[in-house]
């Protein structure tokens, strides 16, 4: 049986190694590379195959049935008849589709924006803080809030707030 793909170009041949570059690459002349595709097993095809009539099973017995036995397992959760896993530990609670989980900003974070600078989701993101489309941002009062900011539009904590005035920022919604 020849080559299938002597006719076609291969990616390696258009590379500049000497051999003929191909005027345009297409879908119409690409092939993969030698040795990368294998043809797959065919199995019950005739006793000139090598795997036909018990198609590499041998003779009887329960690995040789349809269904889940032989190598790759059997059933899966299967466990012989015993009371599998998943029926045997109690089911609690129920997942909530609504829920919304905040990216937590911590005031020591913020010395990484300028003095003065608003405090905004766009500039969370710039400054790397917050991840675009990850939920919203909200801000704890975990550190020190030593210079006086503008935050507008984001979550807070109510200490978070009350450190914001104190230190002569401001916090607008």
């Amino acid at each position: 049986m020849a080559n299938k793909t002597t006719s076609k170009v291969r990616l390696s041949d258009a590379t500049g190694d000497g051999a003929a570059k191909p005027a345009h690459i297409g879908l119409h002349n690409l092939a993969p590379a030698p040795g990368s595709h294998r043809n797959r097993k065919r199995l019950g095809r005739g006793p000139g195959s090598g795997t036909g009539k018990t198609s590499g099973k041998g003779h009887k017995g329960i690995k040789a049935r349809s269904g889940h036995h032989g190598p790759g397992g059997g059933k899966p959760q299967f466990e012989g008849g015993q009371m599998p896993l998943t029926r045997r530990i109690p089911k609690r609670g129920f997942t909530n589709i609504f829920r919304v989980v905040n990216q937590v900003v911590a005031f020591d974070d913020l010395s990484k924006l300028p003095k003065g600078a608003e405090v905004t989701e766009e500039t969370l993101t710039e400054a790397g803080l917050i991840r675009k489309g990850k939920g919203p941002a909200k801000l704890l009062a975990n550190g020190d809030a030593t210079k006086g900011i503008i935050v507008r539009g984001i979550k807070m904590s109510a200490g978070a707030r009350q450190k914001i005035e104190s230190a002569g920022g401001r916090v607008e919604n």
